[in-house]
């Protein structure tokens, strides 16, 4: 079975020890303070760990799902192309034979 290509796009999730903490520790707390792992949008809008998005680039659109591998958020494609919430076009013509409507009543 071939696995595709993951796509990543603006990692955010930082994992370098700093001065003074442990490796094991880094990936988890910066100075005390918990890092967020989240992925980005286009637009730079954040897009948190297991939410789905659909994503256009180099001219597809796919379906793509915020996940983390190797402790970096990114990317992964998980359906080509992308659902839509727009309703199918109606019919905007009347039917061909309109002579047995009364345009009266």
């Amino acid at each position: 079975m071939r696995h595709k290509p993951a796509l990543l796009l603006a990692p955010l999730c930082l994992a370098i020890p700093l001065p003074g903490t442990s490796a094991a520790l880094a990936d988890t707390t910066i100075g005390g303070k918990t890092v967020d792992c989240y992925c980005t949008d286009k637009s730079g809008a954040r897009v948190e760990l297991g939410q789905s998005i659909c994503l256009q680039v180099d001219g597809r659109m796919f379906t793509a799902q915020c996940q983390m591998s190797l402790n970096v958020p990114m990317w992964r494609e998980v359906a080509s192309g992308c659902l839509s919430s727009r309703i199918a076009p109606q019919l905007v013509e009347p039917p061909a034979d309109a002579g047995l409507v009364d345009p009266h009543i």
